[in-house]
């Protein structure tokens, strides 16, 4: 072909696929636009740590060693071939062009592109593989979602074997620079004849360069409009607790919903998640309530975020240039987004153990997504399960969860010596007893022996008894953010009376709320979960440990979401157990930040599963599968749930002890 001819084809084509991109593009973009405002610009140096370790190192992906090592191989292979895709760019305005003349630098550029090529079509080859033959459960869609699979694996497949067979025709060609270093393309290279390859050339050339510039035109309309937005999506993601949620100002009278009710609630990081979705299913993978064959869907949450965009977003930026609306436009405007594009039952099974978030390898935020729309239907709606209602009636009225009266609270310590602040104004460390610590029969068992532990390591401690409320845990997890934010405040003006600095508590959900979410409100403490801060009375000596000779014990420890994955805590309750010469560790399959969830977060406590099997069950078959002496647990709630499962299990002889319990046992008077 004529070179000039050939520019001037080329030029068209380019241009023209830029101005598609950026017409499409824009449009996307304006729908992030529209949304409402979030501040994700802060910490800069974090978010680029965050991008370096999460977005181009992968880690996330490879928490899954062989789909991560497949997408590492395809997405680091893009990467590298970047600098051939620039090149064949530049050639089709300047048909010589050639980053031969970096010299050395040069043997790395080819060599890296010829090994990468063919890693990325093995890669290619198995992810078809396990998607179309072995049928991996979570990759598993609707048609569309196949069909769009192949044309992305295919599309991929084609663009770089036709840059291997590209360059193999240019060895065949004898265009090959000294500095060139390409061993697969010099080994197939003998398919092509001398006097044919430089027609080849120019066929997988144009193959390899239309093949980009259509693949790149097919993203955004695709599932795997990810690789436009994951390293942006990982970069603007949620720096520190994972599950701090954003507080709402009641005393802002220009708020007129709470909530998201529809398309224009949701801020523009919530949209670039469902853009970001790569619908990979390792989100559905890990939910304790889809893995025990409930309606609820991480991922489908996601996904109709984006759908409600898609279908809203173009009316709302035409009526934002007064165009007029159509019959059309106006069925799209009168759906609902929570119940005809969510599901109402789905988002009341989620536990916000947080499983979803913790393995989304592009730092998706699916709670906090569910708890805003939990937020509109309580706040909004008064539509919530019936349940919730009681519980949210005694948080209202006794402060906590359960119909016991507020001035029960502190009846558990009646014979053991604990004083009440309002006694002892001059504690130095805050025993949050919290509600089930209080109330909860199996519970307040847990608080004598943490009260224990403290008088015998002679800490100056104190409750606040009457005076303490619920955290406010539930009733935010649960989408009554008026009832939380009463909640807190009120436990913050205590809290000040008596000048509190110090906070342990066995509760992890206690532990999370007043550690991450009520410094939003002035409350800043110095907050230790009972375990870390028992962990730390045995290092220091003040809590001594028996050495005795007695048989093993065997442990099966559960992590408990809200102390592990929320707070990465795995350590102090594993030191503590492992302190004890008698106990033995027995790890489930399902450990550290990919354990499984008890089954009572996100008010899960107080509502009824009427779907699949129960999560409890689930988790306590799994901890008693290695036949273990004891369960330890480190949360009242998992207390419970255990409990209750191996009562249903007839599995009673194993006893269920919380780690303050365990240590009890061992400690010297």
């Amino acid at each position: 072909m004529d070179v000039s001819a050939k520019t001037i084809i080329f030029g068209i084509i380019f241009i023209a696929s830029f101005i598609i991109l950026g017409i499409n593009l824009k449009k996307i973009i304006d729908f992030h636009i529209i949304a409402k405002r979030e501040n994700r610009f802060d910490a800069i140096g974090k978010r680029i740590k965050q991008t370096l370790i999460i977005a181009l190192a992968q880690s996330k992906i490879l928490r899954e060693p062989l789909a991560g090592i497949i997408h590492v191989g395809i997405f680091w292979g893009f990467l590298v071939l970047l600098l051939s895709a620039i090149e064949a760019v530049i050639q089709g305005f300047y048909n010589s062009f050639s980053w031969a003349f970096l010299g050395p630098v040069y043997t790395v550029i080819s060599f890296s592109n010829d090994v990468f090529c063919v890693i990325i079509i093995i890669s290619v080859i198995i992810a078809l593989y396990r998607r179309f033959v072995l049928k991996v459960k979570r990759l598993q869609g609707d048609k569309k979602e196949k069909l769009d699979a192949i044309i992305v694996l295919l599309s991929i497949f084609i663009i770089v074997s036709s840059l291997l067979l590209e360059n193999a025709a240019n060895v065949a060609n004898a265009f090959v620079d000294e500095w060139s270093s390409k061993p697969f393309a010099n080994y197939i290279s003998t398919i092509f004849t001398h006097s044919t390859a430089s027609t080849y050339h120019d066929i997988f050339w144009w193959i390899h360069i239309v093949a980009i510039l259509a693949f790149m035109n097919y993203l955004p309309f695709s599932k795997h409009f990810h690789v436009y937005t994951s390293v942006i999506n990982v970069f603007f993601a949620n720096i520190g607790p994972v599950n701090k949620l954003k507080t709402i100002n009641f005393e802002d009278e220009t708020i007129e919903k709470y909530g998201v009710v529809d398309f224009e609630d949701l801020t523009w990081k919530q949209i670039l998640d469902s853009y970001s979705c790569t619908h990979c299913g390792r989100c559905d993978s890990v939910c304790p309530a889809n893995i025990t064959g409930k309606v609820l869907s991480p991922r489908d949450i996601i996904i109709q975020i984006r759908n409600r965009t898609n279908d809203k977003g173009p009316l709302l930026l035409a009526q934002k240039k007064n165009n007029i609306p159509t019959k059309e436009s106006e069925a799209i405007f009168n759906k609902k987004f929570i119940g005809d594009y969510q599901n109402i039952e789905a988002l009341w099974q989620c536990t916000t153990c947080g499983a979803c978030m913790q393995e989304c390898p592009i730092m998706i935020e699916h709670v906090p997504a569910i708890i805003d729309m939990r937020r509109s239907l309580v706040m909004m709606e008064a539509d919530f399960p019936l349940l919730l209602q009681t519980a949210f009636s005694n948080l209202e009225n006794n402060s906590t969860p359960w119909a016991f009266p507020q001035s029960s609270r502190a009846d558990w310590i009646e014979g053991t010596g604990v004083k009440i602040a309002a006694e002892n104004p001059n504690f130095e460390l805050l025993f949050w007893v919290g509600c089930a610590g209080s109330y909860d029969d199996r519970a307040k068992k847990v608080s004598v022996a943490v009260a224990k532990l403290l008088q015998n390591a002679n800490i100056n401690f104190a409750i606040l008894g009457t005076e303490e409320n619920c955290t406010g845990d539930v009733a935010r997890r649960s989408g009554n953010e008026y009832l939380a934010d009463m909640l807190t405040k009120m436990n913050i003006e205590t809290l000040k009376k008596y000048n509190v600095k110090e906070i342990i508590t066995f509760c992890p959900h206690c532990y999370n709320t007043l550690k991450n979410e009520y410094p939003a409100y002035g409350g800043n403490y110095k907050v230790y979960h009972h375990s870390q801060y028992l962990n730390m009375l045995i290092n220091n000596g003040k809590l001594k440990i028996k050495k005795n000779a007695n048989n093993k014990i065997s442990i099966s420890y559960h992590d408990s979401c809200y102390l592990g994955r929320y707070n990465d805590e795995y350590k102090a309750p594993r030191e503590i157990i492992n302190s004890i010469p008698t106990l033995q560790i027995l790890e489930p399959k399902r450990n550290r930040d990919k354990g499984l969830c008890c089954g009572a977060g996100g008010g899960q406590m107080f509502m009824e599963e009427t779907q699949g099997k129960r999560v409890n069950i689930e988790r306590t078959e799994e901890l008693i599968s290695s036949n273990p002496n004891q369960i330890a647990v480190n949360c009242p709630f998992c207390m419970t749930m255990i409990s209750d499962g191996v009562k249903t299990l007839d599995r009673e002889n194993i006893k269920i002890k919380d780690i303050a319990e365990l240590l009890l046992d061992y400690i010297e008077e």
